[in-house]
């Protein structure tokens, strides 16, 4: 008979057996440290050790898009950091700085344990659960940073997910309050709250006037000819027309996530319109959800009009798209804000009892700006959903919602790199290290 434990108690054992290591740990460097001190009379300080003065950790690489503009803003003032992976394929590995070194140090557990003991004097992470499950703040390190991979709000972690950094960069004063408001519910010391903006955006931004589509992807209708436009509003249902069309499906995951809650019944009406669609899965389902997806890629296989999109940078597919459905997923606002494009969501009954939002009374910024940038895609509409596509493309009050959005979750335009490593730069001198 084979031994069953289930996830939550492994989890838990293999904290406590975490914990024990790293005291085990602890304890064999200090003992060596205060022999080597008594038998060199003190000539070796503890200091020759090395101590890193910025680690900056991703647990995936799909992240690199949040640290690339702040890592090349440190390049560029000759800062030393260096940049922790746990993916192996990470394009951060590829880079050759000067200044900033990356290393990929293990995948899952490894990783973790690796950076349970590092030594650091400031350590700039967007993973959330520090001091929660099996990530441990290292009692060699300095202070936790915690930067966002999203434009919005930070309480869609999941329970206790930012309350242990030390400091948080934002984008918006709404994230700010509701920070505020959970350490006063939990009576929690006050963070160092930090309005950078957000240096990916600008990144993308600047990537977007580049590639010379930034007036092209203002326009609403953008993909569409006169003739098409004018149709618009005289179509209805799911007729094949607009060919030239793009549709870019891109949900979250999880039990409310567009593909779980619906999967074949919005796939197949969405594949009658006669658009392109291109279907661009969470990197969690394809662990979590594998079974699902291999189902879903089964009976959608990729052809002409199906296209099933897994590149590490999705600039491309939100680029040649023309409008997006999703979910709560914060690639929404990747694509309205920085895009200037529509978006659909669906209303998959958001359940918050998993998140820091359930603690809150206050409507989720996400909930009350969605109506301002996009509409709202129910059930009842799936079989006329090439219909609500048009009329979202032509609808320019959006156009107004989307600039509304901006104002609130995008602060500093074009500085958030800069801002962000100001800070950085600030605490390494507070913290009275060389770099």
């Amino acid at each position: 008979m084979f031994l069953y434990i289930d996830p939550g108690t492994g989890s838990m054992l293999f904290t406590i057996l975490i914990s024990l290591f790293s005291l085990l740990f602890f304890f064999l460097r200090g003992f060596f440290a205060r022999l080597g001190f008594r038998i060199s009379a003190g000539k070796k300080a503890r200091k020759t050790e090395m101590r890193i003065p910025l680690v900056i950790f991703s647990d995936n690489k799909r992240y690199w898009n949040v640290y690339e503009p702040i890592c090349e803003e440190l390049e560029s003032r000759g800062i030393q950091a260096v940049y922790m992976t746990a993916s192996e394929d990470d394009p951060a590995l590829g880079k050759h700085f000067t200044h900033v070194g990356t290393e990929f140090i293990g995948t899952g557990n490894k990783a973790l344990a690796r950076m349970n003991m590092i030594r650091a004097d400031v350590v700039l992470s967007t993973t959330p659960g520090l001091d929660v499950y099996q990530w441990r703040r290292s009692r060699e390190a300095g202070r936790y940073v915690h930067i966002p991979h999203a434009a919005s709000d930070l309480t869609l972690y999941r329970m206790f997910g930012i309350d242990y950094y030390d400091a948080v960069l934002l984008s918006g004063e709404y994230q700010g309050t509701q920070i505020r408001a959970l350490e006063k519910l939990r009576k929690l010391p006050e963070k160092e709250l930090v309005y950078a903006g957000i240096p990916y955006f600008d990144r993308m931004a600047e990537r977007l006037e580049k590639s010379g589509n930034g007036e092209k992807n203002r326009d609403p209708g953008f993909g569409w000819t006169a003739e098409q436009k004018k149709a618009a509003g005289q179509m209805t249902g799911n007729e094949g027309s607009c060919e030239s069309l793009t549709v870019l499906l891109a949900p979250s995951w999880g039990k409310n996530g567009l593909l779980s809650k619906y999967g074949e019944k919005l796939l197949g009406p969405l594949l009658e319109t006669g658009y392109h669609i291109i279907i661009r899965p969470h990197p969690q389902s394809e662990i979590s959800e594998k079974k699902m997806l291999d189902q879903l890629k089964e009976q959608f296989p990729e052809s002409d009009r199906v296209s099933w999109n897994r590149d590490n940078d999705n600039f491309e597919v939100l680029r040649r798209s023309d409008i997006m459905i999703s979910d709560f997923s914060g690639v929404l606002f990747d694509y309205a804000l920085v895009f200037d494009k529509p978006v659909i969501y669906t209303n998959t009954e958001f359940d918050k009892s998993v998140y820091d939002c359930w603690f809150l009374d206050e409507e989720l910024w996400t909930i009350r700006i969605l109506p301002q940038i996009g509409r709202e895609l129910a059930p009842s509409d799936f079989n006329s959903i090439g219909l609500l596509i048009r009329e979202c493309l032509g609808d320019e009050r959006l156009q107004a919602g989307r600039e509304k959005a901006r104002t609130e979750t995008w602060m500093y335009r074009g500085e958030g790199a800069k801002r962000a490593v100001d800070y950085i730069e600030k605490l390494l001198i507070r913290e009275d290290r060389s770099f």
